[in-house]
């Protein structure tokens, strides 16, 4: 079982960006994920600085993914996913469908992302002869559901061609909109926002009257309340998920990725925080603790 770290789903300054990813290439992550994937007014890091952080993590002998955006509303937009199509040297991480199209008509491999709806097997099928090498599983399904799926007959023959990746820890991206909620919650327009964003580092928090955290509201994307952990379903995993995904928060994501490594095999589980869910994967509700 390999790990990942997912790209920064935040908005963080370039110097946090740039030692986040420094501290990347010292840790023993596998893989790494690079790219704006929520809003595409967040440019403290430019298509060249995530090339040169690519170039400084292969170094460092980690795979590099270069992560697409989830939803394209300009021109200019698509002229950007241009440059990640056309990169050359690096996986793209898909996660809009857009990107799949263009990837595909440069007959180049991809990794569907989990905002990618595929929930059976004949979809999982179709994107493999589009060129899927690796896909994401939508994060609201469950460990009976994927092991389900690659049972299926359909997927059987071909399971040697793909891997299945599983968004093991941090808050779930849920949704995205037109509108942005972060500048909403300041009084601001979206064209008008100020980049205020940049002032959460781990987004906004949207409890319930009687305070349970239900949302984190991260721009135009709405993640769970709840700190997603999987930590303790790893064993369960065995033989079916090839990657567990962390999503990077402001503190404290390689000291967890040490604790997952650590509990592959359940020698090392781990407390849940009461603010951590697990309902997904155990086919509960979401916001559960199983």
């Amino acid at each position: 079982m390999k790990f990942s770290l997912g790209p920064v789903l935040y908005f963080w300054p370039k110097a946090q960006m740039q030692q986040f990813y420094r501290d990347a290439a010292d840790s023993t992550v596998d893989i790494v994920y690079l790219g704006e994937t929520v809003c595409s007014k967040r440019r403290e890091l430019k298509f060249d600085d995530y090339m040169a952080l690519a170039q400084m993590l292969r170094e460092a002998s980690k795979q590099v993914c270069l992560s697409s955006m989830t939803l394209y509303e300009a021109p200019g937009e698509l002229r950007e996913l241009r440059k990640y199509v056309d990169n050359g040297e690096f996986l793209v991480e898909a996660n809009d469908v857009g990107a799949i199209s263009m990837l595909q008509q440069h007959n180049l491999p991809f990794v569907a992302g989990a905002a990618i709806n595929c929930y059976n097997q004949h979809s999982l099928r179709h994107l493999v002869a589009m060129g899927l090498t690796r896909w994401v599983m939508p994060v609201e399904l469950s460990q009976h559901w994927l092991d389900t799926l690659l049972s299926q007959g359909v997927i059987s023959d071909i399971r040697d061609c793909f891997e299945t990746e599983v968004f093991g820890f941090g808050h779930l991206p849920l949704a995205w909109s037109g509108r942005c909620f972060t500048a909403r919650s300041e009084n601001r327009s979206k064209d008008q926002c100020e980049l205020c964003c940049i002032n959460y580092p781990q987004g906004r928090q949207a409890t319930s009257q009687d305070g349970t955290a239900v949302f984190v509201l991260n721009g135009i994307q709405t993640q769970s309340g709840s700190r997603y952990n999987l930590i303790n379903q790893l064993p369960a995993m065995q033989g079916m998920v090839d990657i567990v995904r962390l999503s990077p928060q402001p503190q404290g994501t390689f000291d967890w990725l040490t604790k997952f490594k650590a509990n592959i095999n359940g020698t090392a589980p781990q407390p849940l925080a009461a603010t951590d869910s697990n309902g997904y994967w155990l086919n509960l509700a979401g916001m559960a603790t199983g």
